[in-house]
């Protein structure tokens, strides 16, 4: 360990502090005279005040001492600012380190360019106040709390050599997230993973409340801090140069810990067991909005809920433009600045250099350190079939196996991991047993399968700590698949929303590198959670998603198991997008080979010739998205051939969703041409569709003659029942897509009347069979494609 700081060094510790404090305060007021050369004006202030002073001074006070822990013991450290409001001061530390400058070059170090960074903050077309994909070194979207420390932790994931500093709010730290996440240590392998260094501020207080943390006994948090696995460091204090020394201090200790504990365990034998470790956690209190304003109108600030925001609010006043003027001078700016505007050089001295730099370490621009996945040729995974609807298959577990493979071609690389709450079996995604096992750190049970220290799966019943690990993983440069019960996907769907900005934003950022899809495997779908009910029934995270921006969202709904296959590669490659994929896990027809999966998933959309007959001119378009969809509407098919054999009728397989919008409104919308060519532009077109119907009619609404469209999906209809009876209370079923053939064919009206009385016929038939025997009927159960005698 290094010679612990004298006091001359704290000074310049304390210096710098004060350099971040006084830019931070800048850019939330001034528009012009930025290093105070004369008394301020009105002029000198924006004309709307906006951005959030009060956990600013923490951040800088924490950023400073990290930048000093980086220096002394040459440190790979990423800094994760959980109190998103927190946007200035991280700002004004990546431009004191320089990292600033050089990624935007116009906001020189210097008197002019410190104007300019002033004026940019929450400025029209300027810069955002929170600590978004502007800001060099953050991989954290701060808009919404409680994901900090998740985050945090799939950085860490396979990064031996880092240390992810994350700094939590006290308000943050009472959600539900960020409560759950204090359980990522007992997932973190101290032998191949790098250490998490969980930094709870409390400063007492919310936007108007004192917050919970701040108001317990040190006892009680030192108890739920060893409860949740952790070693607390506190330090606390209102006096500078004692925090500073007392900070300090304690940074050493810590350090020395984690080197401790990652000692231990990397040179522990191989096939010994690794003790979960007691991984240190510091607990910093100081003033909320500390060094601003004491009172302001007689009222206080500094230390209150006052401080959150604005200490001064209405600098039409001259007693607030004065107490500005006080309050800035206050950091003597002169001693921190030379005339030119330029940090001294004793205080440049402070940070540390290059890539060591916490704004410019590449970890916080992952696409700076992504490479490609090694991954297996996926056609040597399909299911092998001499015709369509001939073999059954279990989708995911098909996938399961190439998944397997993924894990096994990155073994040495360790740059994919698979996450999911508790369901990679369930989802039938277990063959990746057969190259790695879950993460446990903790004792095992004599019934316990395929745990251990180093596995590549992760579990955790939460599906916003497996959203978050992966999110933090992405960002950092690595690759990895979520998979999720389709119905509990909504739990992460804010998470979704905040990712989906990030990118957004970020492609917007030139120095920001592209990073690999978040790619979400939603399966245990609403057409087959006949088992558990109406509480496991909902396909709705495809309508959030379709709001997304065009560049970012993809929704594939493969039909069977050789175009999950082609769909799953295809999104492993992809990188900047959110890829949702639906596919079931349940025994079902298959209906493509490898070869033509992959062509018709290539295309995205296309008519199933073998599925359709004597249709150049067809009378009614079938169309389906999603396996269950598919299958009603081939059953269709046979039955209308009973019924009416010379019918013209064209089959058509969506795969990718958003080939449906208009080119103009997404990149994978199909040309009018195209699409009129396969729908026709006057035909009817009954539609069978996974998720609620009216998506697909906000999906086309641009096409020609919408109304045509008659979509059947999921309409809130869902009970504890059999796999057909799910589609027969939503109107899904294949005997209302024939009905509605009758209903919707010009030259069929004179046989409706017949059509309706058999439909309620068979419809009575269904219920009776169903109520008396639990299952479904025999013709419904025992079905299988026919190809239609004329082929």
């Amino acid at each position: 360990m290094n010679d612990f700081p004298g006091t001359e060094e704290l000074e310049w510790l304390d210096a710098y502090w004060r350099a971040a404090n006084y830019l931070t305060v800048g850019q939330i007021y001034l528009q012009g005279n930025p290093l105070l050369a004369t008394p301020l004006k009105l002029t000198d202030i924006k004309p709307r005040l906006l951005g959030h002073w009060g956990t600013s001074p923490g951040l800088n006070l924490i950023y400073t001492h990290l930048n000093r822990l980086i220096r002394h013991y040459d440190l790979n450290m990423l800094f994760v600012a959980g109190p998103g409001h927190g946007g200035p001061a991280m700002v004004a530390q990546a431009y004191l380190d320089g990292t600033y400058t050089e990624l935007n070059p116009a906001i020189e170090r210097n008197a002019q360019g410190m104007a300019r960074l002033f004026r940019q903050f929450s400025w029209p077309y300027g810069i955002g106040s929170h600590v978004g994909p502007h800001v060099p070194g953050s991989l954290h979207e701060g808009g919404e709390l409680g994901y900090a420390l998740v985050h945090a932790y799939g950085a860490a994931l396979d990064n031996p050599q880092l240390i992810v500093a994350c700094v939590i709010g006290d308000g943050e730290a009472e959600t539900g997230a960020l409560a759950a996440s204090w359980h990522c240590n007992k997932f973190l392998n101290p032998a191949r993973d790098g250490a998490v260094l969980p930094i709870l501020h409390l400063n007492g207080y919310k936007i108007a409340n004192p917050t919970v943390l701040s108001r317990i006994s040190e006892d009680e948090l030192t108890s739920l801090m060893y409860g949740y696995g952790y070693d607390p460091y506190f330090v606390e204090g209102d006096e500078p140069m004692e925090v500073h020394r007392a900070l300090a201090r304690t940074l050493d200790v810590i350090y020395e810990k984690i080197c401790q504990i990652q000692r231990l365990a990397r040179h522990t034998e191989a096939g010994q067991a690794i003790d979960r470790p007691l991984w240190p956690v510091l607990v910093l209190r100081t003033p909320k909005g500390w060094t601003g304003p004491t009172f302001v109108d007689g009222q206080r600030v500094e230390g209150t809920w006052r401080s959150h925001q604005l200490p001064l609010g209405d600098l039409r006043k001259p007693l607030h433009l004065q107490q500005l003027q006080q309050w800035l001078e206050s950091y003597r700016p002169h001693e921190l600045f030379d005339a030119q505007g330029a940090l001294l050089p004793e205080l440049a001295a402070l940070v540390p250099t290059g890539r060591r730099r916490m704004s410019a370490n590449p970890h916080a621009n992952g696409g700076l350190l992504l490479r490609a996945l090694d991954l297996p040729r996926f056609s040597d995974y399909s299911v092998k079939m001499d015709g369509p609807g001939r073999v059954r298959a279990e989708a995911t577990r098909v996938l399961g196996s190439y998944l397997r493979d993924v894990i096994k071609n990155s073994l040495v690389s360790r740059d994919f991991r698979l996450f999911g709450p508790d369901e990679t079996a369930s989802n039938r995604l277990d063959a990746v047993f057969e190259a790695t096992c879950k993460v446990w750190l903790d004792p095992h049970g004599a019934e316990d399968d395929h745990l251990g220290p180093d596995g590549r799966v992760m579990e955790i019943l939460s599906e916003q700590i497996c959203e978050g690990w992966l999110e933090g993983y992405l960002l950092t440069g690595r690759h990895g698949l979520f998979s999720c019960y389709e119905a509990f996907i909504h739990i992460v769907d804010s998470m979704i929303n905040q990712h989906a900005k990030w990118l957004k934003t970020a492609a917007e950022v030139p120095w920001r590198k592209p990073i690999a899809s978040l790619n979400i495997l939603l399966t245990s779908h609403v057409w087959r959670q006949d088992h558990n009910g109406f509480s496991h029934q909902d396909p709705g995270l495809l309508d959030l998603l379709a709001n997304k921006k065009a560049d970012l969202a993809r929704i594939y709904l493969p039909p069977d198991a050789n175009c999950l296959l082609s769909v799953a590669d295809h999104c492993l490659r992809s990188r900047g997008y959110i890829n949702v994929i639906v596919a079931g896990k349940q025994l079902e027809w298959q209906w493509l080979d490898g070869q033509a999966a992959n062509l018709h998933c290539q295309a995205g959309i296309g008519r199933w010739a073998w599925a359709s007959h004597d249709d150049d001119l067809p009378e009614v378009v079938l169309a389906c998205a999603g396996d269950v969809p598919t299958l009603e509407v081939l059953a269709a098919v046979t039955l209308l051939r009973d019924d009416v054999a010379d019918l013209r009728v064209r089959v058509v397989n969506v795969v990718d969703l958003m080939a449906l919008q208009s080119p103009l409104q997404h990149p994978h919308g199909l040309p009018d041409s195209d699409f009129n060519a396969l729908f026709t532009e006057e035909q009817p077109v009954i539609f069978a569709f996974h998720g609620y119907p009216a998506l697909v009619h906000r999906l086309i609404y641009k096409r020609a003659n919408p109304q045509r469209f008659h979509v059947h999906g999921f309409r809130e209809e869902g009970a504890t029942t059999t796999p057909f009876d799910m589609t027969v209370i939503n109107n899904l079923d294949r005997y209302q897509l024939v009905l509605d053939v009758f209903e919707r064919v010009p030259r069929l009206q004179a046989q409706v009347e017949r059509a309706r009385t058999r439909y309620w016929s068979t419809m009575e038939k269904h219920k009776l069979y169903l109520i008396e025997h639990g299952e479904d009927m025999p013709e419904v159960a025992q079905w299988h494609w026919t190809p239609h005698p004329d082929a």
